[in-house]
Order: C-alpha cells, then structure tokens, then sequence
C-alpha cells in the first residue's frame, strides 16, 4: 500500500522543478518559432541539405513537402460515409499459471453514417499455445512476451483489411437492391480505416530481417487491399511525442556550411551534457511547436518521414504526416504515400478523421469502440484460465495449478 504521507514531502520539490521546467520550455519554443520563421523563407535551400545530407544527419527529420508557413482549414465529411477501425489487447504468457500460452484479441468496429445501417462491434479472439509458436522468436533473440507484441500489431493490420473487404461487399449488395447517390459515385472514397498510433513500427529497424520479413510483409499485403478498395488509412496519435518536423529546423540553426554530423559533430560529443548548436530548442515536441500556429479544424502542410526502417516500405507506402488541431488537441496523423498523394483520399480521410474526435469528444469514437472491443480485463483472464483448466482435467491431465507464487499473491493476508 502507498504512504501518501511520505510521498507529500516530495510534492514541493516537484512543483518547483514543473514551474522551472516550463518557463525553460517557453523559451525554447520562442527560440523553435524563430527558426520556423527563417526556414520559410529559405525551404528550398533546407531540402536541398536535406536530400543530400540526410544520410549523415544525427536525427530523424521529416522533410516538409508543402509550405511550413501556412495552415489548412479541414472541410466536413460528406453525410453518407463509413469508418473502420481496429485495437488489440492481450493475455501475457506466464510460467505461473496453468499453462504457459497467450491470448491476442482484435476489436473490430465498423460505424455508417447517414446509411440506415446496423454498426459491428466485436472481437476476434487467437490463442497461442504450440511450442513452434511460443518459441519461434528465440531463434532471433526476441523474448516471447515481446514478439506477441509485434504478432498483435499483424493481427490488427490484417483484421482491418478484412474489415474493408466487409464494408465495400455491403456497399455493393446495398447498391443492387437500393442504389443511392453515394453508391453511383465509384470513385468517391466512401470508408475510412483507423489504426491507433504511428504507421511507422520503429521496433522493426532492431529486428534480425527474417523475423520482421515475418510482421512488415503481411502489414503492407493488408494496407494494398486497402488501397484497392480505396480506403484511406489513417494513423492517429494523441499526445504525440514526434519531435521529425521540429528537427528539420535544426537545419536552419547548424553553424556548419553542411549538416554533415558525422564530421562536425562525432558521436560521442552527443553523449556530452553540454548542447550542441543545433540543440537550442531541444527537448521540443512537434505539438508544442504547431500548437502556436494551428487554429481548431486546421492542419499543418504535410511532411515526408525520413524514418530509416521506412526503406523497407517501398515507394508506394512510404509515410507522410501532418499535424491536425482537433479542438482538444494538436494531433498527429499518418498516412501512407498513396492517400497522401491522391488528393480525393486524403481530404476525404482528413474530413472524416476530425469528424471522428468530435462525435467521440476528443478521441475517435470508432478507435475508442475498438479499444473497447479489444480490452481483456482482469475478469476475463481469470474466466480463460478457468475455462481452459476445464478443457485440460476433460483431456485427462492432472496437477493443473498455478504456482505457489502466484496462488499465494492471489491471497492476501492483509
């Protein structure tokens, strides 16, 4: 049990560290707003540095394809619209309970819009339990409990394809037998698909190729039935804490000729406390810097990532973002290369994005219902198990229990 009495003398220290760390952080972002400034007037030169520098560049920085000195106001979704999405959760696998195997569970929801159609809400349960299964990540070094995290990710990619199969098979049985405007449109994008968090899988760039040629392949399989179909993908992030677009201003602030890192700035001068040239508004998140310019249903230009696991994407999903102000928020919003460059997809995905936060009062209604959908809580653990040690005395085995360990946490004495 927590001592908040002993906690409370810690409180005054925090705060003034809090009080202190914020008025840092409003000069840093003055300092950020001033090289905004001049990178505007000078962004053909940047990406010229960026395209033939970015290699030797110490950072991650997006490349800005449209002006940084200008917002985008974001038009209303058309009435007759549909939006997919899908969240997972899991049961970890545990050497304390009856049997060691874990359990992924993909939400699913599909929500229609000014159609006079039944929304789906539900989840599609995959237990794990064979040893080829279980252990096949061993081989690369990667932890069981890790590697279910990445096998969770596939599995919400492939059910949102799937979803869209569904979606665009009830459009077509709906325009044979009660043909409407929006169906005579074949070309309108009509459904847009939801993922909770980047489209970017950062954890793929430390993985041995064989295992991520076993996550990244599948995924972009998933998003090009998607792009057949022509349903925009949407990857939304709440208190993003992407710093891509902000780092591109540390071009403008180099003192060097080139932003060659590697030559002017070796690697261990980056381990030193003092701050490099460059790092004059450093910590400063991408949010905190567009939140001084984006008024409520504005965006940001858009921006090309130059994240290094994306060379494994191709061209055609390559990622681009920008930032959406949402009214609760400034949001991060990923979209692969082909909505981004197809100027009827991405408007219509942007449109139907922010209509989603509004109806779900700061967050996607449909990302929300998914999580829902997908939340395994402490209840339905306990009724897997149970279920499952039925399933093992019907089979004929015998000790089945969970370990002393576990038994004895599960009863208090307090």
């Amino acid at each position: 049990m927590l001592d908040l009495t002993q906690v409370s003398r810690f409180l005054p220290e925090v705060s003034q560290h809090l009080r202190d760390e914020a008025s840092a952080a409003t000069k840093r972002l003055d300092r950020a707003c001033d090289l905004l400034n001049q990178a505007s007037s000078q962004l053909d030169r940047l990406r010229d540095l960026h395209a033939t520098w970015g290699d030797r560049l110490a950072f991650t920085a997006g490349l800005p394809i449209d002006a940084i000195d200008q917002t985008y106001p974001i038009a209303p979704p058309p009435k007759q619209h549909s939006v997919i999405a899908t969240d997972g959760s899991q049961i970890s696998p545990s050497h304390h309970e009856i049997a060691y195997c874990y359990l992924i569970n993909t939400g699913r929801v599909a929500i229609h819009y000014g159609q006079n159609r039944h929304p789906r809400l539900d989840s599609i349960p995959e237990v794990i339990y064979k040893n080829e299964d279980l252990y096949l990540s061993r081989q690369w070094g990667i932890s069981t409990e890790e590697w279910m995290g990445h096998r969770r990710t596939l599995a919400e990619a492939i059910a949102l394809a799937e979803l869209g199969e569904i979606a665009q098979a009830e459009i077509s049985t709906q325009t044979q037998t009660r043909p409407s405007k929006i169906h005579t449109q074949a070309n309108q994008p009509h459904t847009l698909a939801l993922t909770d968090g980047s489209l970017i899988y950062w954890f793929l760039d430390t993985l041995p190729s064989d295992a991520r040629d076993r996550i990244l392949p599948p995924i972009l399989d998933a998003w090009e039935q998607l792009a057949d179909q022509r349903i925009p993908l949407i990857g939304y992030l709440s208190a993003s804490r992407s710093s891509e677009a902000a780092n591109f201003l540390r071009l403008v602030a180099c003192p060097h000729a080139t932003p060659d890192c590697a030559q002017h700035c070796p690697p261990e001068e980056h381990r030193t406390p003092r701050k490099l040239d460059c790092q004059v508004f450093d910590p400063l998140r991408d949010t905190s810097l567009w939140g001084t310019r984006l008024e409520p249903g504005q965006r940001t230009g858009l921006w090309k990532s130059s994240n290094a696991i994306l060379k494994h994407y191709g061209d055609r999903h390559a990622v681009y973002f920008c930032y959406v102000h949402v009214g609760t928020e400034i949001a991060r919003i990923d979209l692969p290369a082909w909505v981004a460059e197809d100027d009827t997809l991405r408007e219509f995905a942007l449109s139907a994005t922010i209509a989603q936060v509004q109806k779900g009062y700061g967050y996607p209604v449909a990302l929300a219902e998914a999580h829902n959908q997908a939340v395994v809580r402490g209840g339905d653990r306990q009724r897997f198990f149970a279920l499952l040690e039925q399933q093992m005395i019907k089979a004929g085995l015998k000790n089945i229990a969970t370990s002393y360990k576990e038994s004895r946490k599960r009863r208090s004495i307090a």
